[in-house]
């Protein structure tokens, strides 16, 4: 491209090629002031939406971990109280047609008493000695559970019998000693904790195995404990009630005493 030059009227010969740089200089100046200011505001404005979106991301955040933990504490099992023996089936031994039993050992670990209950699916067929009780710290006992055995279909085989029959053990702490009641249960739905599901296993009594030995001991020591509850306590002599008063068996012994000195006193008079 082809540029004149031009003359003024002082005779100066002017440039025109010169004059778009000039002004381009300054344009470009002016334009990358301009720019640079603008580049600043913007960074202090990303700066601040920075901080906000930053804050508001750590809110929520902090409140999800807060909500995440809880329920995560609540999906924890809770804490048994009891301990079960079998930890999770009843073995009965497969008798078709015939009322069987099975035991289960159950032992307070906790440091308050306990109360226990059992529930089943078939309460028709199955039922349990006892159904509930009162454990104190460490104590245990041996129920035992009957069930009737319906007969095979199809000519099943032992091994190949399922029973959808399930039993529930709860507990309830309870504070001290006290007789077992049912409708303690129903009166603290909230403080009743589900222990263990129970399924039932049946044995082939003509195959032994461990499982079935173990049955057997357990139901010897379940009737040992139900025969020693069934035995009076021993005497163990007078039973002071209060201060120096005695039970009536010391009252009778003197009652008879005062009998048979009138009795003497009368036959020394005659």
């Amino acid at each position: 491209m082809e540029f004149a030059d031009e003359k003024s009227s002082d005779g100066k010969v002017w440039g025109l090629f010169k004059l778009p740089f000039r002004n381009q200089h300054s344009t470009t100046t002016s334009s990358s002031s301009g720019f640079a200011h603008y580049n600043q505001q913007q960074q202090s404005y990303n700066n601040h939406n920075n901080i906000n979106d930053n804050s508001q991301v750590e809110g929520p955040r902090t409140h999800g971990s807060s909500s995440v933990s809880s329920v995560a504490r609540s999906l924890l099992p809770a804490r048994r109280r009891l301990k079960l023996d079998p930890a999770s089936k009843l073995y009965f031994p497969y008798e078709p047609g015939k009322q069987v039993r099975s035991a289960i050992k159950i032992k307070n670990t906790s440091k308050s008493h306990v109360a226990f209950k059992f529930q089943t699916t078939a309460p028709k067929s199955c039922f349990m000695r006892p159904p509930g009780a009162v454990l104190a710290p460490g104590e245990s006992i041996i129920a035992i559970v009957f069930k009737f055995v319906e007969p095979p279909e199809n000519n099943e085989k032992p091994t190949d019998q399922k029973s959808k029959v399930k039993f529930k053990i709860m507990s309830l702490k309870v504070n001290g000693p006290m007789d077992y009641i049912a409708e303690l249960f129903d009166e603290q739905k909230d403080q009743v904790a589900v222990e263990q599901i129970l399924r039932v296993v049946f044995l082939d009594v003509e195959r032994p195995s461990p499982a079935l030995e173990k049955l057997k001991r357990q139901l010897a020591e379940a009737e040992a404990e139900s025969e020693a509850r069934k035995k009076p306590p021993e005497d163990a002599g007078p039973t002071f009630i209060g201060e120096g008063l005695v039970i009536d068996e010391w009252k009778e012994r003197r009652e008879r005493y005062l009998a048979r000195q009138q009795v003497e006193g009368a036959a020394d008079s005659v």
